[in-house]
């Protein structure tokens, strides 16, 4: 039996595509130039050092026309991040419904970003915008985060973001083989929690 961490998460948001700011960011949608930075992230096995396999450019840009598609439907979903100084494409953040072979249902956060672009906040900075989007705006009553239990970086945005662990509902992903890429870690933060 899946556990329901968040109640109301399963509800289908709308409004369209929204861009966020930051003083550093902007998410938006996505553009045809975004493709081969992408890509290039995808191919970066240190990027994809706890996601699994690397992606050929088909598959990389097969994900864009999803996300692309999950957005349209939901109105919410994965933004395309940029910094706003230079307009460099840097990655990806933003919300989506947890996937349905998971023991838990809700709405997680994520974020993926270029090398080049870590060590300088910028995940932090916009996980920390889609949080007020997804409470404010989407009236989210909590969102959760997954990721490898080896993922200490990722899991460390997660708590500067005001993310708690929830150890009871850690689990083993089926999907991975045998390795540092199926232990799984949840955190939460609810719509009351200070930000």
């Amino acid at each position: 039996m899946r556990k329901r961490i968040a109640p109301a998460a399963r509800l289908t948001l709308t409004g369209g595509m929204s861009e966020l700011h930051t003083d550093r960011l902007v998410l938006r949608q996505w553009r045809a130039a975004d493709l081969a930075p992408w890509a290039a992230m995808n191919a970066d096995p240190e990027v994809r050092e706890h996601l699994g396999d690397l992606l050929t450019r088909e598959q990389s840009d097969a994900s864009v026309a999803r996300f692309q598609a999950e957005f349209d439907a939901r109105g919410y979903g994965w933004w395309a991040v940029e910094v706003r100084a230079t307009g460099e494409f840097i990655g990806f953040a933003g919300l989506d419904v947890v996937d349905d072979d998971l023991p838990f249902t809700g709405v997680e956060i994520g974020w993926r970003l270029a090398r080049a672009a870590w060590g300088q906040g910028y995940a932090t900075e916009a996980a920390r915008r889609v949080l007020t989007h997804g409470f404010d705006a989407l009236g989210l009553p909590e969102v959760l985060a997954v990721t490898t239990a080896t993922n200490h970086r990722s899991q460390a945005v997660m708590g500067r973001i005001g993310m708690t662990r929830v150890p009871e509902y850690d689990f083993d992903d089926p999907a991975a083989p045998e390795g540092p890429l199926r232990p799984n870690v949840v955190y939460r933060i609810g719509q009351d929690a200070p930000r």
